[in-house]
């Protein structure tokens, strides 16, 4: 099992965006970076744990978790033309993007932000915390995960 942490623009699509959907289950699409394609397409795998993120929001903060439900499969969005997600260059039969399919697990009761992250020195590799990192999906360690579920959940 693998840990992830996938950011999403809280204003776009938030956790409370997903704890209303059915069977609190969404797909994670629209990634159109290579990296992180490549996560989604070769390394997220059924029942890997996810932090998920909010960024661009006030504060940005790990919100709560959820499980991947279906692996990597062609994101259909890049051949909708009016989808925000679309890409004339993606082609069907060599698809260029991926996405998941992912299923809330918990809120937290106290949203972790990256300011709490950057003050718990357990966390001061964590890759969200490097220079110029902007992956919007890429791998946590176990310990990362534990202890963000950990302080997310204290009272």
């Amino acid at each position: 099992m693998k840990y992830w942490l996938f950011k999403s623009e809280e204003d776009v699509f938030s956790i409370h965006h997903l704890a209303k959907q059915k069977n609190q289950t969404s797909t994670w699409e629209g990634i159109r970076n290579y990296q992180a394609r490549n996560f989604l397409r070769d390394e997220v795998k059924l029942k890997d744990k996810v932090l998920f993120y909010h960024s661009s929001s006030d504060p940005t903060a790990a919100v709560g978790t959820c499980s991947i439900i279906k692996e990597g499969y062609l994101d259909h969005f890049a051949f909708e033309p009016k989808s925000d997600y679309f890409d004339p260059k993606s082609k069907i039969e060599k698809p260029q993007w991926y996405m998941v399919d992912i299923q809330l697990e918990t809120i937290f009761k106290n949203p972790v932000t990256l300011k709490t992250m950057r003050e718990t020195s357990e966390l001061s590799e964590m890759r969200l915390l490097q220079k110029g990192n902007r992956l919007s999906v890429f791998p946590i360690l176990k310990s990362e995960y534990d202890l963000i579920c950990k302080l997310g959940n204290q009272k």
